[in-house]
């Protein structure tokens, strides 16, 4: 029988690429990383791992053991969910959120949790939805909250279990007063947008080119507030989500796009934690105060 601690050290080398960034996520030195893949071949009897450079490759038979791992781990996490369903284990549901879910649903959520299961421990960390995805499922977070544009899709990863919690409406934000009606008017001005490679910013630069004309990015910044306060103060135009106004009035100027594009939001959890009672709490607070958000207040159009 394999150690399930080696095994999970095999899965994110796998995932992960380097033994050192395998001893960052678990917080361990690479040496003892690399000890315990050490002991891990010596138990298997086969090299898993080869020279490759300066770094190290899984081989033929590493890969088939990160399979088996895979296998292992989802089924260690299954049973604990089956006990913790007879006796709450009282582990904690560790979350990953983007920001405009801290300002817009999680004050609303956690309130939801604290009446209806006051011994949950919840721990939330800020994460772009690439990020949190991709560490559910190496495991560093047992849930993340996502988005993704309208014809776009985030890249579904096996084993993980996507649930919808909504649609939210993405709107031209201007200055207040601006009389701008349309994409079109803004082919001369200077726009904010999220940083290159982000989802929301290929979905962005696309309806401008759709409006006919190349964005003007003179701000490239991952904070939505930011965005908000720069284009209120007249610095630029953009793009935002009615989720991060969580039903206070805009200082900016919000008007209706054609045919009403909005963002999907999700939850994503690993299919083998599904049964923990801790949760389907959490995925059916994060849902009602997503149902409960109201519209941003003294919204224009």
């Amino acid at each position: 029988m394999f150690d399930l601690r080696r095994l999970r050290m095999l899965h994110e080398l796998a995932l992960r690429g380097t033994i050192g960034a395998v001893a960052d996520a678990l917080s361990y030195s690479p040496s003892t990383i690399s000890q315990q893949l050490s002991q891990l071949e010596k138990e298997a009897g086969v090299p898993l791992l080869a020279p490759d450079g300066r770094r190290v490759r899984l081989t033929e038979h590493g890969e088939l053991l990160v399979a088996h791992a895979a296998d292992a781990l989802a089924r260690d996490e299954e049973v604990r969910g089956a006990l913790d369903a007879l006796q709450p284990s009282g582990a904690p549901v560790r979350m990953a959120v983007m920001q405009t879910v801290v300002h817009g649903i999680l004050p609303v959520a956690l309130s939801l949790l604290t009446a209806r299961e006051p011994k949950l421990r919840i721990e939330v960390s800020e994460a772009p939805p690439e990020e949190g995805l991709f560490e559910v499922s190496a495991r560093r977070f047992d849930l993340a909250v996502a988005e993704q544009y309208p014809g776009q899709s985030r890249e579904h990863r096996p084993g993980l279990e996507r649930a919808t919690l909504g649609r939210d409406p993405i709107r031209l934000a201007l200055p207040p007063g601006d009389d701008a009606r349309g994409l079109a008017d803004l082919r001369e001005r200077p726009w904010i947008l999220e940083p290159a490679g982000t989802a929301a910013r290929q979905w962005a630069v696309q309806q401008c080119r759709a409006a006919g004309f190349e964005p003007d990015v003179r701000f490239e910044v991952a904070d939505l507030m930011a965005h908000a306060e720069l284009i209120a103060a007249g610095h630029a135009v953009g793009l935002l989500p009615d989720l991060m106004w969580a039903g206070s009035a805009p200082r900016v100027r919000l008007v209706d796009l054609p045919d009403a594009p909005a963002r999907e939001v999700f939850t994503v959890v690993r299919r083998s934690s599904t049964s923990r009672a801790a949760i389907r709490a959490v995925r059916d607070a994060l849902r009602d105060a997503f149902d409960a958000a109201p519209a941003p207040a003294g919204q224009s159009s």
